[in-house]
Formats: C-alpha cells, structure tokens, sequence
C-alpha cells in the first residue's frame, strides 16, 4: 500500500467505519475528495451506497456546501435509513475553500434534526468532517 493510500485508511478510520457496513453517501459531486471515498470503501469493504438505497446502512456521509440547499433535508433524507446510533458524518469544505459551511450552521440543521454535533477535525486537504449523533443518553 502506498504512503498516501495509508493516510487515506487511517483518515477513513476516524471517521469509525469498520468491515461490512454500508455506508450511504449524500451531496457527491465533482468536487469530493476522491482518495477519501475510496479510502471508505477500503475499510469497509463495500461500495458507498446512494440517496436511492432503502435498506438499512450502519452510517452516512454527506458532502455539503454553502450552496447545496438545505442541510436538515440531507440529515432527515440520512436518517430515514440509518441503523440505530450509526453516525452521520458532514463534510463541508475547509474554511477559506469555496462552499465553505460556518460549523454554527451544521449545529443549527443538527439541532432541527433532533442531532447534535460531537466533534469536527480535518479529514482531507480540503474538507473537515463533523461528527453528528442522537440527542439523549448514550448506551
């Protein structure tokens, strides 16, 4: 495995995935950090599933920019499927990149979504990924 395939698992694994989940993925587009896609895909062992996939997925990714419309729809649209405390991850570009999102507006959608943000890092050279989860005590 190459140095920057490496990195790109060891990012992948922050975000928690483990072999055999599926894990569907919301606001692709040209822009998407593809190294960190493929990266998922690794360590899962599966394809990225799309808005289009009914069946119970163990987490969501969701590319979302400035531009990109309503947060909240994206997260209900994710949580519709969404396993039991699986996490919803929300990519937005870094701040100063175009489409950048302020995290206050990913508190803000999270909190309509009866979410809340858990934590925020940077998962690829130009996107930060933020951790969504429940509301409520933990198991």
């Amino acid at each position: 495995m190459s140095a920057s395939a490496d990195a790109g698992q060891q990012q992948a694994a922050r975000l928690g995935f483990s072999s055999g989940q599926v894990i569907q993925e919301l606001g692709y587009d040209d822009d998407a950090d593809e190294a960190l896609r493929a990266a998922v895909e690794a360590v899962t062992g599966t394809e990225l599933v799309d808005e289009d996939y009914d069946d119970v997925t163990d987490g969501a990714v969701i590319w979302f920019r400035d531009d990109d419309g309503d947060l909240t729809d994206f997260l209900v649209d994710a949580m519709t499927v969404l396993d039991d405390n699986g996490p919803i991850w929300v990519l937005s570009p870094k701040a100063g990149r175009p489409g950048h999102v302020s995290h206050s507006d990913i508190e803000e959608a999270a909190t309509t979504s009866g979410l809340h943000a858990m934590s925020t890092f940077a998962i690829a050279p130009d996107w930060s990924a933020t951790k969504l989860g429940t509301r409520g005590r933990g198991k």
